[in-house]
C-alpha cells in the first residue's frame, strides 16, 4: 500500500504539470481526515468472499482477512478497492468500478431544475425538493458541543471527545445529503430525456467575504450563513450525480434573469419577484411559485440577455407552464 501511495502521488503530479489537465497541485494530507489506503487487486478470485447475508470478507495485504458489512453486491469487474476512515471514526470500503448509466426513458420530456437555499431543487413540473438536514434536537446538541469545544483545552482528552461528537453529527448530516442526492438524481434520470440546470459557479458563490486586515469585508457573518445554506443544499452534488447517471443528457443554462422572467409572457422585471416564494408578473399578472417559475425558464432553454425595462417581450416555450397548470 505504501508503493501504491507513491504511484498515486506520481500520477497526481503528472496531471498537475499537464497543461491539458485542470487538476491542481496535490495537497498535504491532514491527520484525521480521509485516512485510508488503496489496494489494487491481482486478479485473484478469492480476494473477496461472502460469509452471510450481511457480512463479507476482503483480503488486505499484511493484515489478512478483514470483515465488512455486505451492503450491496460487489461488482465482478472491480480491480481495486479503497479503505478509508472518516472523522466520525467509521471505516468504509469502496470497490472501484464505473457503473452503467441510467437509460433514457425515451418519452421526449424535458425538465428544468432551479436550485435554491429554502428549496433545494424546484422542478419545472411544480415539484419542490428539500435536502434533509439535522433535526431540531440534533442542531441543539451540535450548538452545545460547539460551545464546549470553544472552552476545552487544546490537545486534551475532553477536546478529542467533543470533536468526535461533532464529527458524528456532521457525518450523519452528510450521509443524509448524499442519500437524498443519489435517490433524487436516479429518479430524475429515469423520468426525463433531457435535464437542464443552471450553470452556477458554486465555488465563487461560497467564497468567504471576510476580506483582509487592510480591507475587511462587510456582512461577513451573514455571508457565512448563506455559504453554509448553499453547501448544505447539495447543489453541486446533485448536478454531478446527474451528469454521471445521465451522460450527454444534462445541459447547463445561463442563470441570468431566470428568476426575474415571466414564464408566461417573457417579461423581465425584478419587481415581479415579490418574495422568495411568490412570483407575480407585472405585465400579464401571472402568479405562481417563484422557484418553479425559474425552473420553467430553465427548461425552456433560453438564456435571457435582456435588461430590465427595455420594453422587449420575448416568447418562451409554454409547454412547461401548461404542465404546471395541469398539476
Amino acid at each position: 500500500m505504501q508503493q501504491q501511495a507513491l504511484r498515486d502521488f506520481a500520477q497526481a503530479m503528472t496531471a498537475f504539470f499537464d497543461p491539458q489537465n485542470p487538476a491542481g497541485r496535490p495537497s498535504w494530507r491532514k491527520a484525521g481526515r480521509n485516512e485510508g489506503f488503496r489496494i489494487v487487486g491481482r486478479g485473484r478470485q478469492w480476494d473477496v468472499r461472502r460469509l452471510s447475508r450481511k457480512t463479507g470478507q476482503v483480503w488486505v495485504p499484511k493484515a489478512g482477512w478483514v470483515r465488512f458489512r455486505w451492503s450491496r453486491a460487489v461488482p465482478p469487474d472491480a480491480k481495486s478497492y479503497r479503505v478509508t476512515r472518516d472523522r466520525a471514526g467509521r471505516w468504509h470500503i469502496a470497490f472501484a468500478v464505473i457503473p452503467a448509466p441510467v437509460p433514457a426513458p425515451g418519452n421526449g420530456q424535458t425538465v428544468g431544475i432551479d436550485r435554491g437555499v429554502a428549496v433545494s431543487a424546484a422542478l419545472s413540473t411544480g415539484r419542490l425538493l428539500h435536502c434533509p438536514a439535522l433535526t431540531v434536537r440534533e442542531r441543539t446538541r451540535l450548538r452545545r458541543l460547539q460551545h464546549k469545544l470553544a472552552r476545552a483545552k487544546r490537545d486534551s482528552n475532553r477536546r478529542s471527545r467533543v470533536k468526535h461528537g461533532i464529527a458524528r453529527l456532521k457525518a450523519r448530516e452528510t450521509d443524509r445529503r448524499k442519500d437524498w442526492a443519489e435517490k433524487t438524481s436516479t429518479e430524475i434520470a429515469r423520468r426525463f430525456d433531457l435535464i437542464r440546470v443552471e450553470d452556477l459557479k458554486i465555488g465563487n458563490m461560497t467564497r468567504s467575504a471576510k476580506g483582509t486586515r487592510e480591507n475587511p469585508g462587510r456582512n461577513v457573518r451573514q455571508k457565512a450563513g448563506l455559504n453554509r445554506g448553499i453547501l448544505g443544499a447539495g447543489w453541486g452534488l446533485l448536478v454531478r450525480r446527474l451528469e454521471d447517471k445521465a451522460p450527454g443528457r444534462v445541459e447547463k443554462i445561463g442563470p441570468a434573469f431566470t428568476s426575474q422572467r415571466c414564464s408566461a409572457c417573457g417579461q423581465v422585471d425584478r419587481g415581479s419577484r415579490e418574495s422568495q416564494a411568490v412570483f407575480r408578473c407585472t405585465a400579464c399578472s401571472f402568479a405562481g411559485n417563484a422557484d418553479v417559475n425559474a425552473a420553467i425558464n430553465i427548461a425552456a432553454g433560453h438564456a435571457v440577455t435582456a435588461r430590465e425595462g427595455d420594453g422587449i417581450t420575448r416568447p418562451v416555450n409554454r409547454e412547461p407552464h401548461l404542465l404546471l397548470q395541469s398539476e
